[in-house]
């Protein structure tokens, strides 16, 4: 009789407790448990400083990279407000090459001078010396560096959410950022409404020597260039999946255009110039030509413009040539 009397006893405090957790839950307000189920934040602009007239340097803090703060160069268009949440602009992504930066636009260019940039909101961002635009592999481990999460989740939505940036975008980089506009265009279906690639590092798996050149930019200063995608035959899959050649299929509804030198010396370079890079290059972005014309796509815009080494004269009027398509996605006046 004692046992049994116990147990009943239990039973009940144990729903007694129950009805008091329900009750103390029901009290509590909307932000105390908002708070409670609050997901892991996310990137954080950490400091904002006016660098020119229309030009905006935010510093973010990226968890994607690890928690490193990185920087973020806008052009603002005329009238841009980040206050006014109820106006969101037209947003070009220009990205940087290896061994640039995210202010390689601006300083090498008359980017910030073009008249026809004044109703868009130009998104430059850090990229790393060697990032390739990639999220790392690291022997499998991931992590830090992720630059594709940090630029197309984190920074995205924190540019969308707090700085006026809008859902209409296109993109648009040279060498290693002629890479990495294809590819974010290509890996997120619908996030660009237009490609550019100018001297573009298009088909690394082309050949030995396509492979070998990019391990070289890999190994940075001293790294080991199997962190980035891995052994280029072990880990093939990888590679094709960051090689826009291969990327073809999914580029097909996209407008694209591709230009490049052949490496030898052209109107905007020195007498006698050479550059293997570019005629490295030249021979990728062929090939990625005939793969999008193979996939069936009938938006493409090559300009292959024969002599033109790596340098930026040809990669600034590659950008004037390729504004009317980029703005005409965004349908902004051109």
């Amino acid at each position: 009789m004692t046992a049994a009397i116990t147990s009943a006893t239990i039973r009940r405090s144990r729903c007694l407790l129950l009805i008091l957790a329900v009750l103390i839950l029901l009290t509590l307000t909307p932000d105390a448990l908002s708070v409670a189920s609050a997901p892991v934040r996310g990137a954080e602009v950490v400091a904002v400083t006016q660098v020119a007239d229309r030009q905006v340097d935010l510093s973010v803090r990226s968890p994607a990279l690890g928690g490193r703060t990185v920087n973020v160069r806008l052009l603002t268009p005329d009238g841009w407000n980040p206050d006014d949440r109820r106006r969101h602009w037209p947003t070009l992504w220009l990205l940087h090459g290896c061994c640039g930066d995210y202010t390689s636009w601006t300083s090498q260019t008359d980017v910030a001078r073009v008249d026809s940039l004044r109703d868009v909101l130009v998104v430059m961002p850090e990229a790393g010396w060697n990032g390739w635009y990639s999220d790392w592999w690291n022997d499998g481990q991931g992590g830090d560096p992720a630059w594709e999460t940090f630029h197309t989740q984190e920074l995205r939505r924190l540019l969308e959410h707090d700085w006026g940036a809008g859902p209409r975008r296109v993109i648009a980089g040279l060498s290693m950022g002629g890479q990495g506009a294809l590819m974010y265009a290509a890996r997120h279906p619908g996030m660009f409404k237009a490609a550019a690639a100018y001297s573009g590092s298009v088909h690394p798996l082309l050949n030995d020597e396509s492979v070998d050149r990019i391990m070289g930019f890999f190994a940075g200063q001293g790294g080991d260039p199997r962190r980035v995608w891995g052994d280029p035959v072990a880990q093939r899959d990888i590679w094709a999946a960051h090689d826009p050649y291969y990327l073809a299929k999914r580029l097909k509804p996209v407008p694209v255009y591709l230009s490049c030198g052949d490496g030898t010396a052209g109107p905007l370079d020195p007498p006698g110039a050479t550059n293997a890079l570019e005629a490295d290059f030249n021979r990728q972005n062929h090939a990625l030509a005939g793969a999008l014309e193979k996939a069936g796509a009938r938006h493409v815009t090559t300009n292959f413009y024969g002599p033109g080494t790596h340098s930026w004269p040809y990669w600034e009027r590659e950008l004037h040539a390729s504004l009317p398509m980029l703005l005409g996605a965004l349908r902004v006046p051109r």
